[in-house]
């Protein structure tokens, strides 16, 4: 006798009942039960590979009853029924086999025939919880595996992102604040929806992930007109505008070898090519104006500049916290999306703890 393979017969007759437990009994472990009630009660707290269920049971529930009960059930619908009858009429055989029933045996039943089926239907059961379990654990490993290529992605980014950064600061401070203020816009816009603002969740995400690629561009700019402590002439300032171009061409040339859009190099090719862009379209490199502007775009800009005013830069020192804000509500409609910057005048204590705390 089988201890891994339980066979439980449902059926009123108890003749029925012992003929079918002298037939499997030596391959496999059989419950029998008189009812589809006691089985079921059965069921709660047992499984079993094979199910063997008798049609008619009057007076008591009968087997499509029970069968409607087993398959609405998440633990037991997977578990094969066998319908048993001794009805000839093909529309029961029709419905139970519509209602989910893996095969149909009439009684009085050939006994070759009944351990031929359940064999059958054991087999595979444990072939197909075997393949469940295989494909459970194909994608733990594949889950695993594009964990590590996120994280190890993630990482590239951040070195990425550092390397752009140390061009013209100290630090990587730059980064992680206007990483920071990014977060704040972003978590204001999607806790108070606004048409022509609308960001899902997995958008916001990218937005402030992406942002740590603003200043991509500069490892392009030579050395003399990026680091350069005093005024820059109108040509040099033209070299420095490029950061955004050649940002944009490296995004581009990198989004051009995948075979599906990411939406994460997507938003960094966004803020890279449009965070120079002013809401009165005086800004570079395509002069666009409003909402022409890309969102990620605009939430960049005031994150960039605000870090700005608010830095130590060779060309200038560092304005008051209270200063910068001025500045920029200032340019609330010209530089800025009036809309945004509404949004930093409800966080100005976050702002202002950034600054401090991320110095």
């Amino acid at each position: 006798m089988s201890e891994e393979i339980v066979v439980v017969t449902i059926d009123d007759d108890a003749v029925i009942l012992n003929g079918i437990v002298s037939v499997l009994k030596d391959k496999y472990k059989v419950r029998p039960f008189p009812s589809a009630e006691v089985a079921l009660k059965f069921l709660e707290k047992n499984n079993a590979d094979v199910i063997l269920l008798d049609c008619n049971m009057p007076p008591n529930m009968n087997g499509f009853q029970a069968l409607e009960i087993l398959k609405n059930d998440e633990r037991l619908k997977k578990i094969p029924v066998i319908f048993l009858t001794g009805e000839t009429d093909g529309a029961a055989e029709v419905r139970a086999l519509e209602m989910g029933a893996v095969d149909y045996l009439r009684k009085p039943f050939e006994p070759l025939s009944l351990m031929t089926r359940v064999k059958l239907q054991a087999q595979l059961s444990a072939y197909q919880n075997k393949l469940e379990e295989k494909v459970l654990e194909k994608t733990k490993e594949l889950h695993n595996a594009l964990a590590q290529l996120k994280e190890r992605d993630k990482v590239t980014l951040e070195m990425l992102a550092e390397l752009s950064d140390l061009r013209d600061h100290d630090t990587g401070a730059h980064i992680r604040r206007t990483t920071l203020y990014s977060e704040i816009l972003v978590k204001d816009i999607l806790a108070n929806p606004k048409p022509g603002y609308e960001l899902t969740k997995q958008q916001g995400e990218d937005i402030v992930e992406a942002l740590k690629l603003h200043d991509l561009g500069k490892i392009a700019i030579p050395d003399n007109v990026l680091l350069k402590p005093g005024k820059l002439t109108d040509e040099e300032f033209n070299v420095i505008k490029t950061h955004t171009t050649e940002g944009a061409k490296m995004l581009e040339k990198s989004l051009a070898t995948f075979v599906k859009k990411d939406s994460l190099l997507e938003t960094a090719l966004q803020i890279v090519y449009g965070h120079h862009e002013k809401w009165n379209g005086t800004g570079y490199p395509r002069g666009l104006s409003g909402e022409k502007i890309e969102l990620a775009a605009r939430i960049a800009a005031i994150a960039d500049v605000f870090d700005a005013l608010t830095s130590v830069r060779p060309y200038k020192k560092a304005f008051t916290i209270q200063e910068a804000f001025d500045i920029m509500y200032n340019d609330s409609g010209t530089h800025f999306d009036p809309y945004l910057i509404d949004i930093v005048k409800r966080h100005e204590k976050d702002f202002a703890d950034i600054v401090e705390n991320n110095r």
